[in-house]
């Protein structure tokens, strides 16, 4: 606001453009107040031009460098495509609120040759106060000092300029006086009026409490001082104020030192002396320093920061001194290369912040002041470390430390020079990266040994590599040229990679792996497995050092299954070696063979059987959805890999043919459901459907013959499939004595409560006769395939991965059961389904498959069942459902499950 007014009279000329609508910003901008200064930070400009402009009514103004340093902004670009926009809060552009808080808005547009302009808005809001008496910023292109203006009502206005120019500094002036002069001390006196030094670079404006002047540096009304030891550039002013037949004056100077000045080197360090009393600036002969500041890029650095740095900021009789090593955090390398070689200078912008009271006037002055340093060319041929570990096979070279500046252009080698592209084709990898102190950058290539550039030879059982490069860098942005080379040795005991082979067998795939080399570090992949222990113990593993086999049946679950015929099928099993730390493939090896198998049966009295396996060509099949004809007839066991069916020749739509002398009984299996049809058209895989064939002979006799022998012992039940009745009921508690009855359904149940649930054998008068639970799960439809389902019991336990497993009841003898063993009891915490949030308040049914056991004779698996679980008294062997597909299913619900 005030300096808008102040630019009432200021004409600036330079071009205004509208401004265009933003862009979402693929480059990075921060912007940060620091006090009096505004920095704005941008990176990743890339090959882009970048203009900047400040942003005032909807128009931009570009900031040339004769309009930054007339209104108070810096601008640094750097060859990597990043740039750093420092303003002062008092800039011309910026808008002001009650001296308080000052907004800047600017505008950055990218230009290249072949993309269209493109235009992003930068805001921010700086808050200053309080501000001291006198505010003086020296930046290398301008000079700034803001003058504290007394307030209209504190005297009497006098009828003339006073000629003490610190008296005058006490005045009041209200909103009716205007700028009308300006005399430069130079130190002679030169008067221009304020049009007239506007003209000639300078910014003057007025604030409701604050005077602000503005001077390039240097410029033709500035003059140099020797001040301690240190050349300074002084600007020393009045400000001459007119109202109807009054006049007052503001004295405002500033004073800065020159580029370089009171800065000196050694070779590991940078000092800086600034004058502890700057005598331009103090005009009583006492005077107290309050406060002294380092900083770097405009940042006030902690003790703590400066302290890991290695800063130090120390103060004498007559000196503030800065002193830094070379190299330290902060700083940047500035790359030359003179005749071929590596030159480099090392540049860092150092800040100083003073705060002084005058006794005479008990006005404060806060001084800031930034000095770009850059030492003296030093000679730093790069360094190449050999980084190479033979194990890896591959050469590394680190090249350090170069500047950001430095481009790698090419790799020559005795016999060829290569483009980084020709080096990436080959198979070199070539990377930069930042170095610790964030000053520099190092460069790593990595050449393969197998590449012809590198030389080997053998000698008493070790291979020698050896490599011979010269890495060719040029600096931007004058592409001068220099070099550096490396020579790269690196010894290797011979070695043999680990190996894999096999072969086939009736039903099985036989692997051989070879462990190659001793202390070969590798890794088995079984399909898409790990070969871990587990797996290794399942494939019954024999070996030794050397090697160790592996017998993996065709139907494994590590197999893949390419075609199925008439007859056989024919199955694939991959095995791949691999380095565990790079992930890099040492071996693929694939066995692919026909087993001989029979995939459909056709029974005398009618029964056929048929297996449907997944093809690796229709890898989202899911065999629980296969059904034959008739879609109500599924599978009596599916997994993952394949669906079992068992059906009549008369039954599940099958369809009979005659022929001459036979019959022919036919049906498909194939997925019926439209929503997994859907699914599998979507995925544009084939269709699967496989053909059921049957043939019967015609008016074939067959002559049966038989005789008797005496019993050797007493019959028993042996494990097979039956005709007996299996019943589940709901429990109205733990004590089993009464039960919901069918006319009840549906069941209604909270969370809170559980479920428990009892499977009898019915009509069973026998304690031999044992009832197994094999598997127990949920669903929320009464079809036993639908999805989701949530798992109760697997192979007979207590599904391990529940949070709620089931728990087991005890049956005794007692009251209406007269056979425990007949009998299976369960409960199931409601909680269960609770993860579930979206099928509270919905109904589920619990079905069981069962089978029907001797307890004289469980030579079955499924007989057999051991459970880890603590609170489970079953013991036996852990039954695998997918090897035993003869069970009786049971089903109980609906359920309703209330939420409370």
């Amino acid at each position: 606001m005030g300096c808008l007014a102040g630019l009432g009279w200021f004409i600036l000329l330079v071009a205004v453009v509208n401004i265009e609508a933003q862009n979402k910003p693929p480059i990075k901008i921060n912007s940060k107040c620091l006090g009096n200064l505004l920095r704005v930070d941008v990176s990743r400009l890339g090959g882009s031009f970048l203009e900047v402009s400040a942003v005032i009514n909807n128009s931009s103004i570009i900031l040339t460098p004769n309009v930054s340093s007339q209104c108070g902004f810096t601008i640094k670009k750097d060859h990597q495509g990043n740039a750093v926009i420092y303003a002062s809060i008092q800039n011309c552009f910026a808008r002001n609120v009650d001296d308080k808080a000052f907004t800047t808005k600017l505008g950055l547009r990218l230009q290249s040759d072949n993309v269209v302009d493109k235009l992003y808005l930068v805001e921010e809001t700086c808050y200053y106060s309080p501000w001291a008496s006198r505010e003086i910023i020296c930046k290398p292109n301008y000079m700034e000092v803001s003058v504290k203006k007394a307030a209209p009502n504190d005297y009497n206005l006098p009828a003339y300029p006073y000629s003490d120019p610190q008296k005058a500094a006490e005045q009041p002036m209200d909103a009716g006086f205007r700028i009308a002069t300006v005399v430069f001390l130079t130190p002679e006196e030169r008067v221009m009026q304020v049009d007239e030094a506007q003209r000639n670079g300078y910014g003057i404006s007025s604030t409701p409490t604050r005077l602000v002047l503005r001077s390039p540096n240097p410029s033709r009304e500035t003059y140099t001082e020797d001040v301690a030891g240190v050349p300074m550039t002084v600007l020393s002013t009045s400000i001459i104020f007119e109202k109807t037949k009054l006049a007052t004056q503001l004295y405002a100077g500033a004073a800065c030192p020159r580029a370089q000045g009171g800065v000196s080197f050694t070779e590991t360090s940078i000092r800086w002396f600034l004058p502890r009393r700057i005598d331009p600036l103090i005009c009583p002969k006492h005077f107290r320093l309050l406060e002294a500041n380092m900083g770097v890029d405009g940042r006030k650095l902690e003790a703590t920061e400066m302290s890991a740095r290695n800063y130090s900021l120390t103060l004498d009789d007559l000196y503030v001194i800065v002193e830094i090593p070379i190299g330290a955090a902060g700083c940047q390398i500035k790359s030359h290369a003179l005749d071929g070689q590596y030159f480099t200078s090392y540049m860092i912008e150092l800040m100083l912040e003073l705060l002084w009271t005058e006794d005479d006037t008990n006005e404060d002055t806060r001084y800031k002041v930034f000095l770009p340093v850059e030492t003296p060319l030093q000679l730093q041929p790069p360094q190449v470390i050999d980084a190479t570990v033979p194990k890896e096979m591959m050469f590394k070279a680190l090249i350090w430390l170069v500047g950001f500046d430095v481009m790698l252009k090419n790799i020559s080698s005795p016999s060829e020079v290569l483009s980084l592209a020709d080096c990436f084709a080959r198979g070199f990898k070539v990377f930069d990266q930042m170095s610790p102190n964030g000053c520099s950058k190092v460069y790593t290539v990595e050449v393969p040994f197998t590449d012809r550039v590198v030389g080997q030879r053998k000698e008493m059982g070790v291979t020698i590599y050896t490599l011979h490069l010269t890495f060719g860098f040029l600096v931007l942005p004058k592409h001068a040229p220099f070099t550096a080379t490396a020579y790269l040795r690196a010894k290797l005991e011979d070695i043999a990679p680990p190996s894999v082979s096999g072969s086939c067998g009736d039903e099985n795939f036989y692997v051989i792996v070879k462990d190659g080399t001793k202390g070969f570090n590798f890794q088995t992949i079984m399909g898409k497995r790990m070969l871990n222990e587990s797996l290794a113990q399942q494939y019954g593993i024999m070996g030794n050092d050397t090697h160790f086999n592996l017998i993996v049946p065709f139907s494994s679950a590590d197999a893949t299954v390419e075609a199925v015929e008439l007859s056989s099928i024919k199955s694939r099993l991959d095995v791949t070696l691999r380095y565990p730390k790079t992930n890099k493939t040492i071996q693929v090896f694939s066995l692919a063979c026909n087993f001989i198998t029979k995939l459909i049966e056709c029974f005398p009295n009618g029964t056929i059987t048929a297996i449907a396996i997944t093809l690796e060509s229709v890898p989202s099949l899911n065999p629980r959805r296969l059904t034959l004809r008739n879609s109500a007839c599924g599978p009596t066991y599916s997994n993952d890999q394949y669906a079992y069916f068992v059906f009549t020749a008369n039954s599940c739509g099958t369809t009979r043919k005659f022929l001459p002398n036979m019959m022919l009984y036919e049906n498909e299996i194939s997925i019926t459901d439209e929503l997994e049809l859907r699914k599998l058209s979507q995925s544009k895989e084939p269709e699967f459907e496989l053909k059921v064939l049957c043939y019967y002979d015609i008016n074939t006799n067959q002559a049966i013959g038989f005789n008797t022998r005496p019993r050797r012992s007493e019959p028993y039940a042996d494990d097979a499939r039956g005709e007996m009745q299996v019943e589940m009921r709901v429990a109205l508690d733990d004590s089993y004595s009464a039960f919901h009855r069918v006319e009840d359904d549906p069941i209604t149940k909270y969370l809170q409560q559980p479920l428990y649930f009892e499977v009898e054998l019915m009509g069973s008068y026998n304690p031999k006769v044992s009832l197994e639970l094999a598997h127990c799960w949920a669903t929320l439809e009464e079809d036993k395939m639908s999805l989701p389902q949530w798992d109760l019991i697997v192979n007979g336990c207590a599904n391990s991965k529940d949070p709620h497993p089931v728990i087991f009841h005890s049956v005794l003898p007692k009251g209406r059961v007269h056979y425990p063993s007949n009998v299976k009891r369960f409960e199931v915490p409601m909680f269960v389904f609770a993860e579930d949030k979206d099928n509270l308040n919905r109904q589920v049914f619990v079905h069981c498959e069962v089978v029907i056991c001797d307890v004289r004779n469980p030579v079955d698996a499924a007989c057999n069942v051991q459970c880890s679980d603590q609170d489970n008294t079953m013991k036996g062997q852990k039954l695998a459902v997918s090897d035993y597909p003869g069970f009786k299913h049971v089903t109980s619900g609906p359920i309703i499950i209330m939420s409370p």
